[in-house]
């Protein structure tokens, strides 16, 4: 590749080598033991884990009943007042739902701040996102979420689920999201006679790494939402379910397998949103995130689910598990360049960066080329170029029948 300017070669490899460097992916989870580890788990493979397996079904299979009489006969549409038993059956609930989280060695549960009524915040909105487990402070709220319609068929699980009444988005449904935003807007006008609705802006499980971008749903109201950020703070971070590490049943055994798991909910105060806010969700999701993350003490990175998408593309275009295209996706973004990511895109960007291949190209070219004036992140973008057209092309040669095909 030439450059005409040596200086200009100088400060982009080296943009180049800082991105390298700074680059993670936060959907990969990697799990690496020593061999005391090792030994540890073998041992309580054979001893403590099936205990507290058949336990967590158990009181899952107790829970069920009480969860079915208690959704008898009770709309989908409207709320109704909280009788006396429904009250009872909700505490009971909790109970069991309690003591099956501490048969898998979450003894205690460490909460900080207070949280708010379903009038004074309609929406608690959680990060960061990054295992089942996550639903201990739903179990512990009974707080509505959001989640998929296939849910409420799955037998035992299902029925307690529409015990909190949640919100089901079908993937089938053309119009499922839109029906899904008027009926978070008409449960936050409620004036909290709706359970406080429980979502996850992020959308997608992490690595805890960061925060990645916060999806609308939750800010579109325009209503007071109170942050409630999630912390694992274990020696061996078995919790973690990502899209690329260690499968469900992996995590769940891994997790049984350690004598204690601990967890940190800390409810921060409830943010209002100001009037540029209403009429900007986004501008609301990002300030609510920046809050959450300043928290954490992580940082913020514009990732997407479609970035997950991205990176967990099947077959001949399946990508390294540590390429900077995810980078390179996020700085396209940001020129408003982005195009929805398919199957479809990242095959034609394969043929293209086949066709591509050989030929040379320096920074100012490719600032033309894209129509854009050389910029901070046009620079930032062509560091990362040559190393994308290197997977792309890398990926041809391996996967050239099947693209074809």
């Amino acid at each position: 590749m030439r450059f005409p300017n040596r200086k200009l070669h100088t400060a982009v490899h080296g943009e180049h080598s800082e991105a390298r460097a700074n680059f993670q992916n936060p959907f990969v989870h990697e799990l690496r033991f020593t061999p005391m580890q090792k030994l540890k788990i073998a041992v309580m493979t054979v001893t403590l884990f099936p205990v507290r397996l058949l336990f967590a079904a158990f009181m899952m299979l107790l829970a069920w009943p009480f969860a079915f009489v208690a959704t008898v006969g009770r709309s989908e549409d409207a709320v109704e007042p909280l009788s006396w038993w429904r009250w009872l059956v909700d505490l009971v609930l909790k109970a069991i739902m309690r003591a099956m989280w501490f048969s898998g060695g979450f003894h205690w549960i460490r909460v900080k701040g207070r949280p708010a009524l379903p009038s004074e915040a309609p929406f608690l909105t959680m990060a960061p996102h990054s295992s089942y487990f996550d639903a201990i402070p739903v179990t512990m709220m009974m707080a509505s979420i959001v989640m998929k319609a296939e849910s409420k068929d799955i037998p035992v699980w299902g029925t307690l689920i529409k015990f909190i009444r949640p919100m089901f988005v079908s993937r089938s449904d053309q119009d499922s999201r839109k029906k899904t935003v008027e009926e978070i807007r008409r449960r936050a006008c409620s004036a909290g006679e709706w359970p406080q609705i429980m979502i996850f802006p992020e959308g997608t499980c992490t690595n805890r790494s960061c925060l990645i971008a916060f999806k609308p749903g939750a800010f579109i109201p325009g209503v007071p939402v109170q942050p409630v950020v999630l912390r694992y703070p274990n020696e061996m971070d078995t919790i973690s379910w990502t899209w690329q590490g260690p499968g469900a049943f992996e995590i769940l055994w891994l997790t049984l397998c350690q004598l204690h798991n601990s967890i940190e909910i800390e409810y921060l105060p409830t943010y209002t949103p100001s009037e540029e806010e209403k009429k900007d969700p986004a501008l609301f999701a990002s300030n609510v995130r920046r809050i959450m993350a300043k928290a954490l003490g992580v940082p913020i990175i514009d990732y997407s689910f479609e970035d997950c998408q991205l990176a967990m593309a099947k077959g001949p275009l399946r990508l390294p598990r540590h390429t900077c295209l995810l980078e390179f996706a996020r700085l396209v973004r940001c020129l408003g360049l982005k195009k929805r990511v398919t199957d479809e895109v990242l095959h034609d960007e394969a043929i293209r960066a086949r066709q591509m291949s050989g030929k040379r190209l320096d920074v100012q070219a490719f600032a033309r080329y894209l129509n854009h004036p050389m910029t901070e992140a046009v620079q930032d973008i062509f560091s990362l170029f040559e190393e994308v057209k290197l997977v792309f092309n890398q990926i041809c040669l391996l996967g050239h029948d099947q693209i074809e095909e």
